[in-house]
């Protein structure tokens, strides 16, 4: 499964020792990030379970369309054959294999890279992704005396919620905006820049979200998730 590629984009390539599993995983990331390239490589020449080195590096090149590639990797041994085909490359300061969950690290680093992320930011976003689980509110004052806080009761309604896709429209859409946006769900709450966080709300279609935010742009942050699910996050 491949995005279309961008030059501004960093791409990203998934090495596995199964063929399904990397091609899932790739799937999965590139529903989050139409705009970046992301390439699966799994299993050996004959079908079989394992790595080939000369795979890796074929998606490597392919992967990169000016901006690097990360690599995400599901065991020790797919990890030595990607830093076998990155050492391998013309200019390996290109490429960085990361450690990271593999479904979470990809997902991560395929929305940091959709917004445009750096090389270094997008593989930080993979080897971050594990510890993005939202947490219990804590205990804070009413909204209305947050020094500067934009809120908004917001009602999902799309049929499934805050499932990957609208997770994944919504952090994009903080994302470009100079504003801090944590999205609350019952006793949780996520940063609404992370997908996996705001995934782990299991917010459901129907229910609603509070949503709120602080900083420069926190008024327009509020406006554009009212209006994605509006539209039903385009679903």
């Amino acid at each position: 499964m491949t995005a279309a590629a961008d030059t501004s984009r960093v791409g990203l390539v998934v090495v596995s020792h199964s063929e399904m599993l990397a091609n899932g995983v790739a799937e999965l990331a590139a529903q989050m990030a139409p705009d970046v390239s992301v390439l699966p490589v799994g299993g050996t020449d004959e079908g079989g379970l394992g790595t080939d080195y000369a795979s890796v590096v074929e998606a490597l090149a392919d992967a990169d369309s000016g901006a690097g590639v990360v690599v995400l990797y599901d065991l020790g041994s797919a990890k030595m054959t990607a830093e076998m085909a990155v050492e391998s490359a013309d200019d390996p300061s290109r490429y960085v294999v990361v450690d990271a969950p593999l479904v979470e690290g990809a997902v991560a680093a395929a929305v940091a890279a959709q917004g445009a992320a750096s090389l270094a930011d997008v593989a930080a976003a993979a080897e971050g992704a594990s510890g993005e689980a939202p947490v219990a509110a804590p205990s804070r004052p009413a909204l209305h005396l947050v020094p500067d806080a934009v809120s908004a009761e917001v009602l999902l309604t799309n049929e499934v919620g805050l499932h990957a896709r609208p997770a994944a429209l919504l952090a994009r859409t903080v994302a470009e905006l100079d504003a801090d946006v944590v999205v609350r769900y019952g006793n949780e709450e996520a940063n609404a820049a992370s997908v996996l966080a705001l995934m782990g709300l299991s917010a459901p279609g129907g229910k609603s979200i509070t949503v709120v935010a602080t900083g420069k742009d926190a008024g327009e942050a509020v406006r554009r998730i009212e209006e994605l699910a509006e539209r039903g996050f385009d679903d």
